[in-house]
């Protein structure tokens, strides 16, 4: 019987190579071609509030929020703890993570306000006025809150205080808890508390400092607005025996609330030299090159895979087509 001799049929893998070569073209020319993401960036700054809102500014000025950033207390934290980025989200305004840029020190208008919008005024700036929203950062006094009855109630801050100040609504603090809680006082004003000067803050919002520091330095803040055996033991050592007051409260709860002290206004903020947190211009160029040529790397391996597998399938359909177009030769030419 006479064998034919058959040769190596180059075809299908030519064909495979040059699908998967085509398939790894297109797939790194689109993925070159698509833009890269951008980080947002901050708003540009609008015109200062202060210019019409004087009075705002004045309050604001001396306020926790003014100074979040400059803040002696929370300067020695934050340099000692290496200056970590994720503070600034809510000590200072504007503040991107990606960059380490900020709009302003401190927790300026647009914090709340959002960039003045385009006419105003007289169109209307929103304001992110839930308390949620001032739980975001907060987040000790939120979770405080959230389980008295002011949260039941929907009693929330700014019925108590005002946003810019930070103080209470009333210049007389004992006169905004009666405002709402005016049933059931007959008692309360014939205590013998009252008698004394002692009011309904400097018990029901006693802040009894932790025996040992926190390490984030955060600590409570005194809105559950409850009476527990810490809180009388900070005034009636003698009567409970318990020998001390509390650290603090030595002279009571007036004086341990700061009540005695004399108020000072403190001026505006002011630049602090810190170290800078941003990366040097030939540090984000080698960030970038960096960045791109791995992301390059990446790209070339993915079209190499899609390539292989459009090659391999290629050649398989075309070696498949060649095999059975023999098999149909040799069925019509039969060797005897």
């Amino acid at each position: 019987m006479n064998t034919r001799h058959q040769r190596f049929d180059r075809r299908p893998l030519i064909a495979g190579v040059i699908v998967g070569m085509l398939g790894m073209l297109l797939t790194v020319g689109l993925a070159s071609a698509a833009p890269l993401p951008q980080d947002p960036t901050p708003p540009a700054p609008s015109q200062p509030c202060n210019t019409c809102h004087v009075d705002v500014a004045d309050r604001w000025s001396s306020s926790p929020h003014a100074h979040a950033f400059d803040d002696p207390t929370f300067q020695d934290w934050w340099q000692g703890h290496g200056q970590p980025g994720e503070c600034l989200s809510c000590h200072t305004t504007g503040y991107q993570a990606s960059t380490g840029q900020y709009l302003l020190q401190g927790v300026g208008c647009e914090a709340c306000h959002g960039p003045a919008v385009e006419g105003h005024p007289p169109a209307v700036v929103s304001i992110k006025a839930d308390t949620e929203y001032c739980g975001s950062c907060h987040t000790t006094t939120l979770a405080e809150w959230r389980v008295t009855g002011h949260a039941l109630e929907g009693v929330g801050c700014m019925d108590c205080h005002d946003p810019h100040s930070q103080e209470a609504l009333f210049e007389v603090t004992d006169d905004l808890c009666i405002n709402c809680h005016k049933e059931g006082m007959d008692d309360y004003l014939n205590d013998t508390h009252v008698q004394k000067g002692i009011g309904c803050v400097d018990c029901h919002a006693l802040v009894i400092p932790p025996e040992t520091p926190p390490d984030d330095g955060i600590v409570p803040t005194g809105h559950q607005f409850t009476i527990t055996p810490r809180t009388c033991v900070a005034c009636h050592t003698d009567a409970l025996h318990a020998g001390f007051a509390l650290p603090g409260y030595e002279n009571g709860a007036k004086a341990g609330n700061g009540e005695s002290a004399t108020a000072e206004a403190t001026p505006a903020p002011e630049a602090v030299p810190v170290a800078e947190t941003t990366l040097s211009p030939e540090q984000q160029i080698q960030a970038l090159e960096s960045a791109l040529a791995s992301q390059s790397l990446t790209t070339i391996l993915q079209g190499g895979v899609i390539g292989l597998v459009l090659g391999a399938s290629t050649a398989w359909l075309v070696a498949n087509n060649v095999r059975r177009g023999r098999v149909e030769g040799d069925d019509d030419h039969p060797q005897s």
